[in-house]
């Protein structure tokens, strides 16, 4: 039975409660009904697709277009195993190069000390050529040293490119958005001031916003690219993301704040608590309900937005993946891509339900799904 709560408690934590009567029914908790839960919430989408998969199939066979064929399921599914594979292979040639160069730097080393002890015992004549020649085998072996790997990034290095700007992106996006809402929900001379501007910016596409971004970015961050420790495509990728996703999670939290019982503010007053106690011991724990759901929605139009961006800018992510297949174009990019939508819809559902375990851990809202 406790082995039964606990599994319970984590299926509800995560938001998977399709698992939930599979769970029930092991324990033999009303066995009629769970089954009848079990066909509805786990074979009738397994069922629906199947059916779907099948559907592709068809189509796919008899669908041509100027780059061939369309890619079958278990061609999507041989290309994605590709993808996995190249990456561990270029794993694995990246750990040959630095264990030759290693060995290369290790030789060179060794050849200079030993052109320096024959220095020391060499007549006056010949010490100063062999002390040069054993300078030149060290800079060598400190180049072999430092030499990095050149290669393209594998798909898997793409995807937590993409990742980490998203995270940038959703980072900036909620350090604007959440004080921002909040003063919103607290002062309705502060909302009637920026409603205008979120009413105007809130709809504006990612394509309309890159541009402006791509040409502020490379007008002020001037740092040159040996020293810099960001990518221009990335900071104008992670700025495009954070413009289109701050939208859902300042008006939610407006909307939190804003719905906050009068009883408590009035406790607050009665107390005489500072302006920062206020928010931090009642406005914010009363809103993160609200709150989450907005950085849910944020996170996921991040993601989508995401793509879009890193198409134009060329940020080495997904999106310049989709991008650089298309313009190949061939039947196996054709694949890769279709790789590349099961990947980031995947993506995006644990996204958001990391979000939602957050929600869940932080927050006593129980009817959150």
């Amino acid at each position: 039975m406790r082995i039964k709560e606990r599994l319970l408690r984590a299926i509800d934590a995560t938001g998977m409660t399709f698992l939930d009567p599979l769970v029930r029914l092991v324990a033999g908790e009303d066995p009629r009904e769970q089954l009848r839960k079990v066909g509805l919430y786990i074979v009738t989408p397994v069922v629906s697709f199947g059916l779907f998969l099948a559907a592709w199939t068809g189509v796919a066979s008899s669908l041509e277009t100027p780059y061939g064929s369309l890619p079958t399921p278990r061609q999507v599914w041989d290309q994605g195993a590709a993808l996995v594979d190249a990456h561990f292979e270029s794993r694995r040639a990246e750990a040959e190069f630095y264990a030759q160069q290693g060995g290369r730097a290790e030789a060179l080393a060794a050849e200079a000390a030993e052109l320096r002890t024959r220095a020391r015992t060499s007549p006056q004549n010949e010490r100063g050529s062999l002390e040069n020649n054993a300078t030149v085998l060290e800079k060598r072996s400190a180049r072999a040293v430092e030499a990095k790997y050149s290669a393209s990034p594998t798909y898997l290095e793409q995807i937590l490119t993409s990742l980490y700007t998203v995270f940038a992106g959703f980072v900036i996006a909620s350090a604007v958005a959440i004080p921002v809402g909040i003063l919103c929900g607290l002062s309705p001379v502060f909302t009637a001031a920026v409603n205008p501007l979120i009413q105007v910016f809130k709809p504006v596409s990612p394509l309309a916003w890159l541009p402006i971004v791509m040409i502020v970015v490379a007008t002020l961050y001037t740092t040159e690219p040996q020293e810099a420790w960001f990518e221009k495509s990335f900071i104008s990728s992670a700025i495009t993301v954070a413009l289109c996703s701050l939208w859902p999670t300042l008006v939610n939290t407006a909307l939190g704040v804003s719905s906050i019982e009068r009883d408590h503010l009035n406790v607050a007053r009665v107390l005489r608590l500072g302006w920062w106690t206020k928010i931090r011991k009642i406005v914010v724990p009363s809103t993160l309900p609200l709150m989450f759901t907005g950085l849910r929605i944020s996170l996921g139009v991040g993601w989508m937005v995401l793509i879009a961006a890193e198409m134009l800018a060329q940020n080495p992510g997904l999106g310049k993946f989709v991008w650089d297949m298309f313009q190949n174009g061939s039947s196996q990019t054709m694949a890769q891509i279709i790789v590349a939508v099961f990947t980031i819809g995947s993506i995006g559902f644990l996204l958001d339900r990391a979000m939602l375990i957050l929600q869940k851990t932080v927050t006593y809202d129980s009817g959150a799904a």
